[in-house]
């Protein structure tokens, strides 16, 4: 007997999948990002889900965004996350890939419902030489994920990060999103298994901060 065995083709990113975000109404441009973003996050989150259950040593799910409770402001991202609940992930640590309209996004993220910011905040501050050396100067910080604005860490001085954990620790709102951004032109040159390439080792340059997080 002969067994076919499937072999899946990861997909990149080309650039109408970044013109979807021209479009207007929201309707409209949820009917692009199901047809031409959803299925490509499918296939990359299954190949990181098991990638990540390997890196984390417990099993992890892929949460694609709906942006379900949107009713007339179209979403300006979308994005795929990973996390050790088949619930949800925007409780815990977790990390994700998305797309706006000029970058791709590969963050390890604490937004504001999850309830282990305070003490990773904390914990970061008291070990921050340590793990702070581990982050990449190439990586960037974004401290509200429904913004496009970020900061490179190479552009930050330590007085800067301090009190940007401080506010992690003291304000309920506040986020913690690192990893790395690729700008619109660079991602529609990758391939996909350059672009799995990427998150993998985003994840894996990211998984001490992950760990401190769950402590």
């Amino acid at each position: 007997m002969i067994r076919m065995v499937m072999i899946m083709t990861i997909p990149g990113f080309i650039e109408q999948d970044f013109q979807i975000f021209d479009i207007d109404g929201l309707e409209p441009r949820m009917n692009a990002i199901k047809q031409h973003i959803q299925p490509k996050f499918d296939i990359i989150g299954q190949h990181l889900s098991s990638f990540l259950t390997v890196q984390l040593g417990e099993p992890v799910s892929t949460h694609i965004a709906k942006h379900a409770r949107r009713t007339v402001n179209p979403p300006d991202e979308t994005w795929v996350a990973w996390s050790t609940s088949k619930r949800g992930y925007k409780g815990l640590p977790h990390f994700q890939l998305g797309i706006r309209d000029n970058h791709l996004f590969i963050w390890f993220a604490l937004i504001y419902e999850c309830d282990r910011k305070q003490p990773f905040a904390r914990r970061l501050r008291e070990e921050f030489d340590r793990y702070w050396a581990l982050i990449p100067d190439t990586y960037y910080f974004s401290q509200d994920h429904t913004r496009p604005d970020v900061i490179r860490k190479a552009d930050l001085t330590d007085e800067q990060a301090h009190k940007m954990l401080e506010r992690l620790e003291k304000v309920k709102k506040a986020e913690f999103l690192c990893g790395r951004v690729i700008p619109r032109q660079e991602a529609c040159r990758l391939s996909g298994d350059d672009l799995i390439k990427q998150i993998e080792s985003t994840c894996e340059t990211l998984n001490p901060l992950y760990r401190l997080a769950m402590e």
